[in-house]
């Protein structure tokens, strides 16, 4: 590109220069960020809203440096969902505190260029510099498919390169341009001629994609790659179902049965700890607050990391696969006749994980209706936060036995509360749909289908070592800090002198129980679970802490708190808490979130109520028919 007689002043400065990464989604955008700027690069949150920023600094083989931003992944600038609306206002400088990109660098996927071409053929119409990047090269070879990088470069009027971000040496045709246009200067923008485009602008945009794609790209006449091959037995409308159902199946009973052997050994070592502390320690306070809040707090929580580590494992490999999106499809038929979007699927399942990355998940939803939907209904999924839980009532009231000599029981039951949390979201949102939005058709379903590649083990280790490291931080932070609260309350005052009953009878923690207790009794509850309940909205996983707290288990391992609770509870009030953890909103992260993504107070309040109301009323027929059954 040519640029006016006087050079920019940016192009003496190329430090100053800002270029902007812009893509649909799965056209390898990220993956060529992180290739341009290595370990330079920072992420963090646009002011005023939630949607993630990645910026960092790319070094040219000049020597030169040039900022980069990756923008979120979007197929127009008309903005149809929150990530989509920061995308086009940060390329039209509406985005305050965002300058104007200085270059875009519009990413296609090679193999399947048309929505890349498209969107390039939209950004054009802004004026602003570009180089388009026609990325995962080597895909699209190997499937027998030749690119005219000159002829998409005459139509286009603008640099075209090819790139492979993932190998040695794939960026050296971007890098050498970019080199070009710092030491040619990068030029001014032309004039802004973009307009929001509406259904027929998008029609005409797709055949001129196609007109482009028929001048300048080769496909062979039947490919039959192994995606393809793959596809027609994980997406057929039966055995791709069974598939989906079979793997979330196996993913469930993982939770449960991998992890024991890990579980055991930490329990068994926290035991250890206990012993040793018991043995040295004086009785008294300190030795009160090292077993009762930091070993049996703490460690009551830690002992479940295996789980969650294994949840997590399956989420990455799922997502680094390209299944994800597959699934998604696989469910729009029966998502859809519950209100709920097909894209909703992956938001959803990454809630099992942890409901706030889901609910913010839901940003790739472009109705408000269905992106509004999927928030109020993704806390019924299981997160991580509820396993402990899960795992302590279960292991202390099922036996652990097998069923038909292969699958765990423990497991059985851990799944039905997977599957509990699943029939209760599309529930909830059938009844959204007929109370709210009954009127408003749904709109299409539309998705890019990525290749399924091999999950790089780097890429998957570095995701469980952020989550490990996340959730170790949060033991040793809010659990933490929420268990030493519960100690205190259980500790103080001391029982006065002459006392015959226990002294925890006499603490605060008590009279919070007893106070609180009218509204759990008719569910089951007794004063200690009320007591665990209260500090559980900071984190779900604590009330196990302070269950091991408020029954004083000591540096004893996990598995002594379970004995102690078979021993003081009915199975009907063991029941009784599962169920509530299947609704309650026990989660004050969940609910703040929520807030942001959903534009209001109004629905988080709506969502708090529901869920109560539903905890509530589930743990109160669940209780009751227990007891008439003979389990009270």
């Amino acid at each position: 590109m040519d640029c006016c007689d006087t050079p920019a002043p940016a192009a003496a400065r190329p430090d100053d220069l800002r270029l902007a990464i812009v893509g649909p989604p799965n056209c390898g955008k990220t993956a060529l960020f992180n290739a341009l700027t290595g370990s330079r690069q920072h992420v963090g949150n646009y002011s005023g809203v939630t949607v993630e920023r990645k910026a960092g600094l790319a070094k040219l083989p000049s020597g030169a440096s040039i900022g980069v931003i990756d923008l979120p992944g979007t197929h127009s600038l008309r903005a149809r969902s929150p990530d989509e609306v920061v995308t086009r206002d940060v390329v039209l400088g509406r985005h305050h505190n965002e300058r104007v990109p200085d270059l875009l660098l519009v990413v296609a996927d090679a193999s399947a260029p048309r929505s890349g071409l498209r969107l390039a053929m939209e950004l054009a119409a802004t004026g602003l510099p570009m180089v388009l990047v026609m990325n995962m090269i080597d895909i699209a070879r190997h499937r027998g498919i030749e690119i005219d990088t000159n002829a998409l470069s005459e139509t286009l009027g603008v640099p075209v390169v090819t790139a492979n971000s993932v190998r040695k040496g794939g960026l050296d045709a971007l890098h050498a341009e970019l080199d070009a246009i710092l030491a040619r200067g990068v030029p001014e923008p032309g004039p802004n001629l973009w307009s929001p485009p509406d259904a027929a602008d998008l029609r005409l945009s797709h055949r001129a994609a196609d007109r482009l794609i028929a001048r300048a790209v080769t496909e062979p006449e039947l490919p039959d790659t192994l995606t393809n091959r793959v596809d027609r037995v994980l997406l057929h409308p039966v055995f791709g179902l069974v598939f989906l159902l079979v793997l979330l199946f196996v993913m469930f009973q993982a939770v449960f049965t991998w992890a024991a052997p890990l579980m055991d050994l930490i329990d068994a070592g926290f035991g250890v700890v206990g012993g040793f502390v018991a043995a040295h320690v004086p009785e008294g306070i300190v030795q009160s607050f090292l077993l009762d809040a930091v070993i049996a707090g703490v460690g009551g929580v830690l002992v479940f990391l295996p789980q969650i580590l294994i949840l997590f494992l399956f989420i990455l490999l799922l997502e680094d696969l390209g299944y994800m999106a597959r699934a998604a499809f696989l469910m729009d038929k029966i998502m859809g006749g519950a209100g709920l979007h097909g894209r909703a699927f992956i938001p959803l399942l990454s809630s099992f994980a942890c409901a706030v990355p889901g609910i913010m998940a839901a940003r790739v939803i472009d109705n408000r209706r269905d992106r509004l939907t999927t928030i109020l209904v993704a806390p019924l999924m299981t997160c991580s936060a509820r396993i402990p839980v899960y795992t302590l009532i279960i292991s202390a009231f099922i036996p652990a036995r097998h069923v038909l000599g292969v699958l765990s029981l423990q497991g059985l039951v851990m799944f039905g509360l997977y599957a509990a949390g699943i029939v209760s979201a599309l529930g909830v949102s059938a009844a959204a749909k007929f109370m709210f939005w009954r009127r408003e058709p749904s709109p299409p379903f539309m998705l890019d289908l990525p290749d399924y590649k091999l999950p790089r083990p780097r890429s998957v280790a570095i995701g469980l070592a952020t989550r490990a490291k996340a959730f170790l931080k949060r033991a040793g932070t809010t659990i933490f800090a929420m268990t030493v609260l519960i100690w205190l309350l259980a500790t103080f005052p001391f029982a006065p002198a002459g006392a015959t009953e226990p002294p925890i009878l006499y603490s605060f923690a008590a009279m919070i129980g007893h106070l609180l207790e009218p509204i759990l009794t008719p569910i089951g509850f007794n004063w200690q679970i009320a007591v665990a309940l209260v500090p559980g909205m900071a984190a779900r996983e604590i009330a196990v802490s302070g269950l091991a707290t408020v029954y004083a288990v000591g540096g004893d391992s996990t598995s002594a708190l379970g004995a102690i609770l078979a021993a003081n509870w009915s199975l009907a009030t063991a029941l009784s808490l599962l169920v509530w953890y299947i609704f309650a909103p026990q989660c004050i992260s969940t609910l703040a979130v929520i807030r942001r993504e959903a534009g209001g107070a109004r629905w988080m309040w709506l969502t708090f109520g529901y869920m109560f109301v539903l905890a509530w009323m589930g743990s109160f027929l669940t209780y009751h028919l227990a007891v008439l059954l003979g389990a009270g």
